[in-house]
């Protein structure tokens, strides 16, 4: 593989991490170098150069965006900057004069506004950190944004969520260079919990109900995620907290803003998902060990939350070895993905 040059363009008050941990996975994809050389040559840029400070007060040089050259990968990092560097004529007229001559763009965290002020976004399916979605897409109404994925692809043009989600941006591009074991490898020197697929949603659904839930069902949060398999309907519900159905429905409700019927649901496809993508267990048993009761229940869950098949979205998001399971599952209907 020849060496290819990854460059980070920072800016005055940029967050440190989202420089710092796609960097970091960089690094030690090149432990693994032939006699060749690295597969990575890194560089931090900005529009100046110089010493950049960052909004921790840490300073860093950086060389000017002018002297780079055989630029493969450029990744825009994010910051509380972002807004004063998306109004930079230097910045944004070298993006759009030599973004056309980049393999790959890419944003980390709110950099995203940096490419769309540049005129990179245009007609784009884009995502950028939670707090900021709607504010982009109201800035920039010719871009379609995706407020809940971890990254997007559209062509060239790669953009991630909020900070660390620039860490599974980073091993995206990794995988896409140099394979799914060498990004696995990398993710563990991390010593990250996972590589979390692109598609994905920035929350997880546990971490949406500790959000919303300061009111005792904590618990029984605790007690389905154990019991998916279980029969889950209000009534076994409302016994595990010692209610009426009729009372437990209302607050429920109130105290999460979710009924349960949906919360069960939305848990069962988190469980589906994280199944189809590490494992090699058939569509048939997945449905049932988290309670779909049959493949078709499941099938529709997902054409409704996700809008595929759980057996497209294994073939998306699994890793090798899950999919040569698709093979297997042929008894949805649906054709395998070729």
């Amino acid at each position: 593989m020849p060496q290819r040059h990854v460059v980070f363009v920072m800016f005055p008050d940029a967050l440190l991490l989202d420089l710092s941990g796609p960097l970091a996975a960089f690094e030690l994809s090149c432990e693994t170098a032939s006699a060749e050389g690295a597969p990575y040559r890194l560089t931090v840029a900005s529009a100046t150069g110089g010493l950049i400070r960052t909004s921790s007060g840490i300073e860093l040089m950086s060389r000017s965006i002018q002297d780079l050259s055989d630029v493969d990968t450029l990744v825009v990092v994010g910051g509380i900057g972002v807004h004063e560097a998306a109004d930079q004529p230097l910045l944004l007229d070298w993006l759009a004069a030599h973004a056309g001559g980049i393999r790959r763009v890419c944003s980390v965290c709110t950099g995203t506004f940096v490419l769309a002020a540049a005129g990179l976004l245009i007609g784009r399916r884009v995502v950028t950190h939670w707090g900021s979605c709607r504010l982009l897409q109201d800035r920039y109404p010719d871009v379609t944004v995706s407020p809940d994925a971890i990254y997007v692809r559209d062509g060239p043009i790669w953009t991630s969520a909020g900070v660390t989600a620039g860490i599974d941006l980073a091993l995206a591009l990794i995988e896409e260079d140099r394979g799914h074991a060498e990004a696995i490898r990398v993710a563990k020197r991390l010593v990250v919990f996972m590589k979390r697929a692109g598609g994905q949603t920035q929350f997880s659904v546990p971490l949406v109900l500790q959000e919303a839930d300061d009111h005792g069902f904590e618990t029984l949060h605790s007690w389905i995620q154990d019991h998916l398999g279980d029969d889950l309907r209000v009534e076994a519900l409302a016994a595990r907290v010692a209610m009426s159905p009729r009372t437990f429905a209302r607050l429920y409700l109130e105290r999460t803003g979710r009924t349960p019927a949906k919360v069960v649901e939305e848990l069962r496809l988190e469980a589906a998902r994280r199944a189809l993508e590490e494992t090699r267990h058939s569509i048939k048993e997945i449905a049932t060990r988290n309670g779909f009761l049959d493949e078709e229940r499941m099938r529709r869950a997902f054409r409704r939350r996700l809008g595929v098949s759980p057996q497209d979205y294994r073939a998306k998001f699994g890793a090798g070895d899950a999919r040569e399971r698709i093979d297997q599952d042929t008894d949805l209907g649906v054709a395998p993905i070729t």
